[in-house]
């Protein structure tokens, strides 16, 4: 029995629509893997470190059934560490996020949500009531440190969702320790003494909205360049002190801030946690 070219041709598309092709396609000669490129890297650049503001159950129903999801979900009672996407598929994360150079960034990130409850609303701003068990980020500090080895993630690169979106986003929040991950020797973190001695001299003149614009833009924050203190400015400012001075995250511009700035955006600012420079 013979068959026609154009049965051949629609049993070839049926058989890749369907997924079950047991060989390529009879017009695909074979596929030769002796090679490979040099110029290549991981899809994953970034590791983003999410608050879920809702209890286990709950962020486990929204990040399994609805429209947004998370590569993991670290809960901490007991602490575990639950795989929802593979580190090969994109995740919905992200939403509307840049860093740096860098736009959209669920397509080149892995997304970490850490169970931990909302923030309450008073009329004074937003309180995080809730810590951070340290068994669960000891797990945290664990899955970081496991992603960032395998794809080669740069150190300045695990960020916070606030990091990427600080005009829709808060979380982890300011009760998120970073400095333990610094400590763990997987993010740099500001020269203390850089900042101390830094500070007097801010102390007696504070720099134009204009620099701390330039400053967080030179970070990686989108922030507008526009001289004014405007709203979306104090949350990125907001959003810088949640990370590296929580002990006040109010958005303005103050002297130790400005230190802060000044010693992370000058090159050999930021150190590893053995003492040397960090180095893009």
């Amino acid at each position: 029995m013979t068959t026609s070219p154009w049965l051949h041709r629609s049993l070839a598309i049926a058989c890749l629509a369907l997924g079950a092709c047991a060989a390529p396609p009879h017009n695909m000669p074979p596929l030769d893997t002796r090679f490979s490129a040099a110029s290549q890297d991981s899809r994953v650049q970034f590791i983003v470190i999410h608050a879920t503001e809702e209890g286990f159950e709950d962020s486990l129903r929204i990040l399994t059934e609805g429209p947004v999801s998370s590569h993991y979900l670290v809960d901490a009672t007991p602490p575990t560490v639950y795989r929802l996407v593979d580190e090969d598929q994109r995740a919905w994360h992200a939403g509307v996020s840049s860093w740096g150079q860098y736009g959209g960034l669920n397509a080149a990130s892995v997304g970490i949500e850490v169970v931990n409850p909302a923030p309450s609303k008073t009329a004074a701003g937003l309180v995080w009531g809730t810590p951070y068990p340290q068994a669960q980020i000891d797990a945290v500090i664990a899955l970081v440190r496991s992603i960032a080895r395998r794809h080669g993630v740069r150190a300045d690169r695990i960020v916070a969702h606030s990091d990427i979106a600080p005009q829709r986003k808060v979380d982890p929040g300011p009760r998120f320790p970073w400095k333990q991950l610094a400590d763990a020797g997987l993010i740099p973190w500001p020269d203390g003494a850089a900042v101390a001695r830094q500070r007097p001299a801010y102390e007696q003149q504070l720099p134009a909205v204009k620099w701390f614009q330039q400053r967080l833009a030179s970070h990686g924050f989108a922030v507008p360049q526009t001289g004014e203190l405007d709203a979306a400015t104090l949350r990125v400012i907001a959003a810088f002190q949640m990370k590296y001075r929580n002990s006040r995250y109010d958005g303005q511009p103050d002297a130790e801030t400005a230190a802060l700035l000044d010693v992370i955006t000058t090159p050999g600012g930021l150190l590893m946690q053995d003492g040397t420079p960090f180095k893009p």
